[in-house]
């Protein structure tokens, strides 16, 4: 938890500042930065607002600057001045940006403050700070003002990340909610504490990344994070911002890289939250039917106003800058692309060409990917983005969003509405398995089976598998098998990796106890061996984003509800054929015409006995025959087991 002041430092300066206007004097705010604000482009907004630490004549404190464009007065009031709103009054700025700012001497470092803003509008309120860098533990609201001092020990991942977050490099992506992964004691584990537990746990399983669920602070436990209310704030239910960056850090050390989810497309509207602000609709858009989302019953930004956008902005660039994250996923960005997203006619406002495009949404992201790709071109963003929406992930100079990656949503619906039929229907619904290919390389995907399919009564992945629980299990195996050989980088969330049967609940932690389990075990092990053999060959990672990266040998084999493909390296190398068998029937003398001779060593086997299957395969590999097939100069005769997924290896380079 935030480590809260020492008795001497809660002390307001001794008494001596109650009742002391804040001085203006040496303001960290230049007539440039009001500028590039009052613009939209600002992007480091986070050094100039909020609680900036400072020395002035000699008294250290701290100077506050807070956007109030429609206040009639703006007070600082904190746990060092009794929360008297007539002891630190702020002072508007003479620009007319809506500023109000001013420094108060003798806060102490961890001290709890809001700002209570009398608006024009009428009425008052009392606000959290948008740029706070601290909050307090939930549920209380205030502010906490803190200082971003670290010494980092991750420089030679820094020096190195470039490579490993490039769109050519292996990309296994664990899927993390803090609250949730572990428990100690039935508590929260701290940022440190899971910094050890899961950077020992990814490294035995496998994993390159983790992405982590909003981190930023969130009053409403239950929203996991998407419902945000510090955007320059770590969550303090497991530390202070020094203990995440130490998880980032500690991370980095081990050779993992760090997704954060972030969310500028909606936010909730507490009363301590940016919500009407100044008294008025600052940050979200007035009219109902732009501002309000009617499925999350929160507000939208008014992504219009410059001074949002570079609010936005400087959060966004804020976590790369300052804690070390290697990426960003971009939350409900299908939201944002549209004016009518969740409305029925009548319900929204058309652009000013009568279309349902937000525009000014459209122009945030390109500036929040160009910003990134500019300033830390060996990080990513990733897309969360459900639609057909063209080129999320090319680049603005081609029209695109500008987003390095995006998931594809598509493959995991289709996949999953597949992988729930019986095995006996399986070959009426091929084409769910296979569609995928035919836009595979239309944008840079990422292969999720995330949270969202294991929450709301969606059940388990492993439960959504038909079948007894051997089936269950195999078809799981099957599906991992699938998914790893599959264009595109890899993600799963976290629990699936050994099968959890229950739904994902954010009250307690994993099944960790079923682990123990055989098939449970079998299928972590699985996983394991995935990664390891992923992260390890060329072919199935280096040409993701490319038709030169992926040849089918059959896609069409319906009737016995099987497909076999290459996956190829860029230039010389070996191959990999992937067979994978969606039925619990064994196929023996199985016949995949292959481009090379020479021996086809068996790399991978989901139904291995290791892995809690039935042990059966093609001993250990098989010599291809100069007999074609699937217009083939080679073939190979193999036998695939009952629902599995196989990998096999050419010795021979080409």
């Amino acid at each position: 938890m935030l480590n809260k002041p020492t008795k001497a430092e809660s002390k307001p300066g001794a008494g001596k500042e109650r009742g002391r206007v804040p001085r203006q004097a040496d303001t960290p705010l230049t007539p440039h930065d009001v500028y590039l604000f009052r613009e939209g482009t600002h992007a480091r907004m986070y050094e100039k607002f909020g609680a900036q630490r400072a020395v002035v004549k000699g008294e250290a404190g701290f100077h506050f600057a807070v956007w109030a464009p429609n206040a009639r007065t703006v007070s600082l009031i904190g746990d060092f001045n009794g929360w008297n709103a007539a002891a630190h009054p702020l002072a508007p700025r003479a620009d007319g940006s809506g500023i109000w700012e001013g420094f108060a001497s003798g806060v102490a470092l961890g001290a709890c403050y809001k700002y209570r803003i009398e608006s024009n509008a009428g009425g008052f309120y009392e606000k959290a700070d948008p740029f706070a860098f601290g909050a307090e533990l939930p549920p209380a609201t205030a502010s906490r003002t803190w200082e971003l001092d670290y010494e980092w020990g991750d420089a030679e991942w820094m020096a190195t990340r470039g490579g490993r977050n490039a769109l050519d490099a292996p990309m296994a992506i664990y899927e993390v909610h803090v609250g949730s992964w572990r428990r100690k004691d039935g508590k929260f584990l701290t940022y440190r504490e899971f910094a050890h537990a899961l950077a020992d746990y990814v490294t035995e399983t496998g994993f390159t990344h983790v992405e982590l669920m909003p981190v930023t602070e969130h009053p409403f436990y239950g929203s996991w994070g998407y419902q945000t209310t510090g955007y320059f704030a770590p969550s303090a239910r497991y530390g202070t911002p020094q203990d995440f960056m130490y998880l980032v850090d500690y991370l980095h050390q081990r050779g993992i890289g760090v997704i954060l989810d972030w969310v500028p497309s909606h936010f909730p509207d507490d009363p301590h939250g940016l919500a009407r602000f100044d008294g008025t609709h600052l940050y979200e858009h007035a009219d109902p039917r732009q501002g309000y989302h009617p499925e999350w019953n929160s507000s939208i930004f008014n992504y219009g106003r410059h001074e949002v956008r570079a609010f936005l902005l400087s959060s966004g660039l804020f976590w790369l800058d300052r804690y070390h994250v290697d990426g960003l996923r971009v939350d409900a960005v299908a939201s944002m692309l549209y004016l009518d997203y969740a409305r029925k006619d009548g319900e929204w406002v058309p652009n000013r060409y009568g279309g349902r495009e937000n525009l000014e949404a459209i122009d945030f992201l390109r500036m929040l990917n160009e910003t990134v790709y500019r300033d830390h071109p060996d990080t990513f963003t990733v897309a969360e983005e459900s639609t057909a929406w063209p080129m999320v992930s090319r680049p603005t100079y081609l029209g695109g969003l500008g987003f390095g990656m995006k998931w594809n949503m598509g493959w995991m619906h289709d996949t999953l509405a597949y992988m729930r039929e019986d095995p006996v229907n399986r070959k009426y619904h091929h084409g769910r398995l296979t569609f995928s290919l035919i836009y595979a390389f239309n944008e840079n995907f990422v292969l999720p089976l995330s949270h969202d399919e294991v929450v709301y009564g969606k059940g388990s992945l492993s439960g959504k598998m038909p079948g007894d629980t051997w089936q269950q299990f195999a078809g799981l195996r099957t599906l991992y098998g699938y998914q790893w050989a599959h264009p595109g980088k890899k993600l799963l969330f976290m629990g699936s990796e050994f099968g959890q049967r229950r739904e994902w609940t954010h009250e307690g932690e994993l099944e960790w106890w079923v682990a123990e389990q055989p098939e449970h075990a079998g299928m972590q092990r699985w996983v394991a061996d995935l990664n390891q053999a992923y992260r390890g060959e060329p072919a199935l990672w280096q040409v993701d984003f490319s038709h030169e990266g992926f040849e089918w040998i059959d896609a069409n084999d319906a009737e016995k509800s099987v497909i076999t493909f290459l996956r190829k390296p860029r230039g010389p190398g070996p191959l990999v054929l992937v067979a994978c068998n969606f039925t619990p029937v064994q196929r023996e003398n199985y016949v995949i015409g292959v481009p090379r001779a020479g021996r086809w060593s068996e790399m991978l086997n989901s139904d291995a006995k290791l892995y809690g299957g039935s042990g059966w395969g093609s001993f250990g590999g098989v010599d291809a025959a100069p007999v074609g097939a699937h217009g083939r100069m080679y073939s190979i005769v193999v036998t695939l087991p009952p629902l599995s997924a196989v990998y096999f290896r050419s010795e021979a380079d080409g």
